[in-house]
């Protein structure tokens, strides 16, 4: 079983940065593939950026390439999403998602994911 708890939501300008953190319980959590997905009002959830077990590869959606990296650091269980040059349209909730199986083949899909977060609120104003 895994935990995972999201901070780091705000409310910035646009141009401007943030950094989510998503802190995970559990010893295994370094067996774990990870993501971030986003949901905006009325919107279905949509993937963002995925991160391996290793943190060896990693993946990103089209509408955030360049701008977001996402990272790990499994001594601290946390995965991170730093976001920068953010747009009005990265405005959303956004999730932290864990697998327990490998995410290589369908990093994209909120089927992978066995473990979610309550979200985290990030709003860029125009």
């Amino acid at each position: 079983q895994v935990q995972l708890v999201e901070s780091g939501g705000g409310l910035v300008q646009a141009g401007g940065s943030l950094r989510l953190s998503c802190a995970a319980s559990g010893r295994t959590f370094s067996r774990y593939g990870m993501a971030w997905f986003r949901q905006a009002p009325g919107q279905e959830r949509k993937f963002a950026a995925a991160i391996t077990w290793s943190g060896g590869s990693t993946y990103y959606a089209d509408s955030v390439k360049g701008r977001f990296t996402i990272s790990r650091d499994n001594a601290k269980n946390t995965v991170y999403l730093q976001m920068n040059s953010l747009k009005p349209e990265d405005t959303a909730i956004y999730y932290c998602a864990a697998a327990g199986g490998s995410i290589s083949g369908s990093y994209y899909d909120t089927r992978t994911y066995d473990y979610w977060g309550q979200g985290t609120q990030v709003t860029v104003s125009s």
